[in-house]
Parts: structure tokens; sequence; C-alpha cells
């Protein structure tokens, strides 16, 4: 793995560039630009493709047949869940590398993460132990079941494509709370659920490409 700080593609200074992306593609929050421009991404990927891993629209295989989404889907996705109200407990489901993992970490004050991976979310508990993120409770499960047992969330976000929005998922998400996730089989819509005391709304916000949320553990 390259250092911390990384060299060449994987310098600060590219990290940079990428924020300055982010910044021209709509990502306005400064939150989420600042806990991404702290966190090194290089440092979620193996070394070899480490030097794509500040293309700000490009996802890469993190292995098991997964990616690590692009910069700007987790910035936007990110967004889109805190811009309504302030979070302290998040729920995501898709733990991959962890990197998505660790944006939220850093905003929110407590974070469940699902993965049905087991060798994926163990590298992801590394990565985020290295960099002392110590406000994360790993789970390997099932993402379709939630995890019923430190509900209600504050929000919910999901790293996978659904072939439908969970009703588990609703239903452990608080009343005020938001839930952020991608929908559908061959097209795929990010979706922005909020609920309320009346029950949920459902806004459609963009298309997206992302890796099937599976039933079951592996």
């Amino acid at each position: 793995m390259s250092g911390r700080d990384g060299i060449g593609m994987t310098s600060e200074r590219t990290r940079l560039r990428m924020i300055e992306a982010l910044r021209a593609d709509k990502i306005v929050d400064e939150r989420v630009l600042g806990a991404m421009t702290e966190i090194p991404r290089h440092l979620f990927v193996d070394e070899g493709i480490a030097s794509r891993v500040y293309e700000f629209n490009t996802a890469l295989p993190i292995g098991h047949g997964q990616t690590i989404s692009a910069p700007i889907i987790v910035a936007l996705m990110t967004q889109l869940l805190l811009e309504k109200t302030p979070m302290s407990k998040v729920l995501e489901i898709g733990t991959g590398c962890g990197y998505q993992t660790a944006v939220l970490a850093r905003l929110v004050k407590e974070v469940y993460t699902l993965e049905r991976i087991a060798p994926l979310m163990d590298k992801a508990r590394g990565h985020l132990r290295d960099l002392r993120f110590y406000n994360v409770r790993y789970k390997h499960a099932d993402g379709h079941e939630g995890y019923a047992e430190a509900a209600p969330y504050d929000g919910i976000l999901m790293a996978a494509s659904a072939t439908h929005v969970p009703e588990a998922l609703k239903q452990q998400l608080a009343v005020g709370g938001r839930m952020v996730l991608p929908v559908g089989t061959g097209q795929q819509f990010l979706y922005v659920i909020d609920r309320d005391e009346q029950g949920f709304t459902q806004n459609k916000v963009a298309g997206v490409s992302f890796v099937p949320l599976l039933p079951g553990l592996a």
C-alpha cells in the first residue's frame, strides 16, 4: 500500500484536484468535501489501481465482484443524506472497502454498516481501524433485512442497487429520517425517501449504476 499521504497520483495535490472537480459538479456541502479531503481514498484499494482512485467519476474493483463507488457518487449520496437534518446514527448497507463508511463516520456520531461478504467486511474494518475510526459498528448481514437491533436510524444509505425499496429498511428509518438508495435492475435510479408523521415520500434524483443488492451471506 502507498503511505497515508500518498505520492504521485495518490498525493494530496491529486486529492485536492478531485475535490475541485466535485465542487464544480454541484457538490456544495462543505462538510462532505471536507471529509473527502481528509480521508486518503487510495488506502482503500489495491496498490495496482491506486493511481486512478482520485478520478472523480470512476468506480474501481475491490474484489468479490464489488466496486468502490466513484467519488462523485459518494459525495452526492452523502450530500443528499445529510442536507435535511443533522444525523447522529446512520445505517449503511454495503460496507465494501469501507471508504463510504469512513466518509459517513467523519460526519455523524455513530455508523452501523452491513456487509454480506465476510472478507470484504474484515478488510474494511482493518482500513478504518488503521485510520482510527472508532464510531463504526460492523455487522455481517443481509442488507435487505437491515439491522433492527439498533433501529431507528436518522439516515440509511445503500451502496448497492435493490430491485425495490426493502420494507424492513423503511420501518427502521426514524420519523424525520431520510434514506438514499439506488433502485432498479436494468436501468437504475437514485432515490431519496423521507419519513414524516404522515408516512413516506419518494423522489427520483439521478440515473446511476451500482452492483446489485444480493441476498444471503458469503
